[in-house]
C-alpha cells in the first residue's frame, strides 16, 4: 500500500492584556462577560497535518468486492483519477474558482474527488461524461416517492411534527436531517398502520427511482445531500434552491459538474463549521479529515461525539488516510 506521510504543526496565536492576567491572579472572582467570546474564539486548536494512523484503517468488504469486479486495484484506481484530474485543467480551474468562493483549501475537494473514485465508484473517465448524463436524465420523468407516495405527502404524517419547528424549517439541513431520522427511528423496516415499510435508508427508500446506486456524479453526491445543502449554495452562488418536488433539478444537481462541485463545496465546508463550532478544532489544514467526513456524513453529529470522547485529535478512516498519505500527489495537481 502507499505509506508517505505529512507531520506539520500549526497553532493559533494568544493574546492576553496585562489587566486580564492581573485580575487572574490575584481574584478568585469569575471573569467579566465581556472577556467570555475571546476565550472561547481561543479554545478552538487546529489539527495538525497528516494521519493519526500508521497504516491504513480497514477498507471495507463492499468496496473491496467493487475494486476486485472490475478487474482493478485501489492503486490503479488512484492512479487513473490523478491522470484524469491532471488532463483537464478546465476542470481543476472549476475547483480552484469554486473553493474559493467557499472559503476553503481546493485540496480538500480534490481529496474527496479521489477518495469516491478510488473506494466507493468504478472509476472516474472524463469530467464531460458526467455533462452527457445530466443531461440524458432531464428528458425523464419520475418523482421522490415511496409505493406512489410522493416524500412531500409522506413526511405531513404526525409522526414528523418535531421537524415542524420554525428553527428546523429555516434550514434545508436541518429539516432534511430531521425527516431522515424520524424516517429512521419511526419507519425503516417496520410496520406502521398497516404498512410494512423497507429496510432501506431515507435516501435508498424515496430518492432512487431510477437507479440502483446511492450516489452519483464527479462528487458521488446522493439526492438527499443536496437537498439538505441546498440553503448553504444558494446563499453562496447563483444557484436557486431546490425542492424534492423538482427532481429533475435535484438529479440535474448531482450531475453537472458546474453544479455539484458548488455542494461539494458546502459538504466540506459544513463539516470544518462543524468541528470548529461543536468540536472545538479546526480541521481546515487536514484534507484527510474533511475527506473521512465527506464519505462518512453526519458531522455535527460526529463533531459532538468526538468532543465528548476525550480524544486529542479526530480521526481519519480508510478513505480520508489515503487522501493525507498521497497528499503531496495531489497537491502537486495545482
Amino acid at each position: 500500500m502507499m505509506c508517505r506521510k505529512t507531520h506539520q504543526l500549526n497553532f493559533a496565536t494568544r493574546l492576553v492584556t496585562g489587566c486580564l492576567l492581573f485580575a487572574v491572579l490575584v481574584s478568585p472572582v469569575a471573569l467579566p462577560l465581556a472577556t467570555a467570546a475571546p476565550a472561547q474564539a481561543q479554545s478552538v486548536r487546529i489539527v495538525p497535518e497528516g494521519n493519526r494512523y500508521k497504516s491504513q484503517p480497514s477498507i471495507p468488504y463492499a468496496s473491496s468486492r467493487r475494486t476486485s469486479a472490475s478487474k482493478s486495484s485501489y492503486d490503479a484506481k488512484f492512479d487513473k483519477v490523478l491522470a484524469v484530474l491532471k488532463r483537464d485543467r478546465q476542470l481543476m480551474g472549476s475547483i480552484k474558482r469554486i473553493a474559493s468562493k467557499y472559503g476553503i483549501d481546493p485540496i480538500h475537494i480534490v481529496g474527496a474527488i479521489v477518495g469516491e473514485h478510488t473506494y466507493n465508484y468504478d472509476t472516474l473517465d472524463s469530467a464531460q461524461s458526467y455533462y452527457v448524463k445530466a443531461l440524458s436524465y432531464a428528458g425523464i420523468r419520475f418523482d421522490f416517492e415511496l409505493n406512489g407516495e410522493h416524500v412531500d405527502t409522506f413526511i405531513e404524517r404526525p409522526q414528523f411534527d418535531r421537524c415542524r419547528k420554525e428553527h428546523i424549517q429555516k434550514s434545508s439541513d436541518r429539516r432534511w436531517s430531521c425527516y431522515e431520522n424520524v424516517w429512521n427511528s419511526k419507519f425503516r423496516g417496520r410496520k406502521v398502520d398497516g404498512v410494512r415499510y423497507p429496510k432501506q435508508n431515507f435516501n435508498e427508500a424515496f430518492f432512487q427511482p431510477l437507479f440502483s446506486g446511492q450516489s452519483f456524479g464527479l462528487g458521488q453526491l446522493s439526492p438527499l445531500t443536496v437537498l439538505k445543502m441546498t440553503d448553504r449554495v444558494a446563499r453562496q452562488s447563483s444557484y436557486r434552491k431546490l425542492e424534492a418536488s423538482n427532481p429533475k433539478e435535484v438529479y440535474k444537481a448531482t450531475m453537472d459538474p458546474n453544479i455539484s462541485l458548488h455542494y461539494m463545496a458546502a459538504i466540506i465546508q459544513d463539516a470544518i463549521s462543524a468541528y470548529k463550532s461543536v468540536g472545538k478544532v479546526d480541521i481546515s489544514k487536514n484534507p484527510g479529515l474533511t475527506a473521512t467526513l465527506y464519505n462518512l456524513g453526519d458531522p455535527w453529529s460526529r463533531a459532538a461525539k468526538f468532543r465528548r470522547s476525550g480524544q486529542s485529535w479526530p480521526k481519519e478512516n480508510y478513505y480520508g488516510w489515503l487522501v493525507n498519505d498521497r497528499i503531496d500527489d495531489l497537491r502537486a495537481l495545482f
